[in-house]
């Protein structure tokens, strides 16, 4: 169950649902395709494994993302965008293209192509 928080604006709560470092990375990452925890530590290979798990129960606790479990062994779990999750897109293909736009001068590597 999600807890309720006030906040100041709309901005402050939008924000706060994919702030830090990591969380709009692993939306970004799972855009495309449902990836299993491995695929997503790849994709971001500077991320700890402590830190993904952390930063993937968040989002699954914020219903921004989907965690499915299998049950096979050994185990499978998959991760995937709710509609939620799939709604915050635009905000992230709108940072892109400002990123792109207004960041030339720094150097970044496109790992999330």
């Amino acid at each position: 169950m999600n807890e309720t928080k006030e906040y100041c604006c709309p901005v402050c709560a939008a924000v706060n649902e994919i702030e830090g470092k990591w969380k709009p990375l692993i939306l970004w990452a799972l855009r495309k395709d449902t990836l299993r925890f491995g695929e997503i530590n790849r994709t971001l290979s500077s991320i700890t494994h402590r830190m993904l798990t952390k930063q993937l129960r968040e989002l699954e606790k914020d219903e921004l993302v989907h965690r499915k479990v299998y049950a096979e062994v050994p185990p499978k779990v998959e991760y995937s965008l709710t509609e939620k999750g799939k709604s915050v897109l635009p905000i992230l293909e709108a940072l892109c293209d400002w990123g792109e736009r207004y960041c030339k001068h720094k150097i970044y590597l496109n790992v999330l192509d």
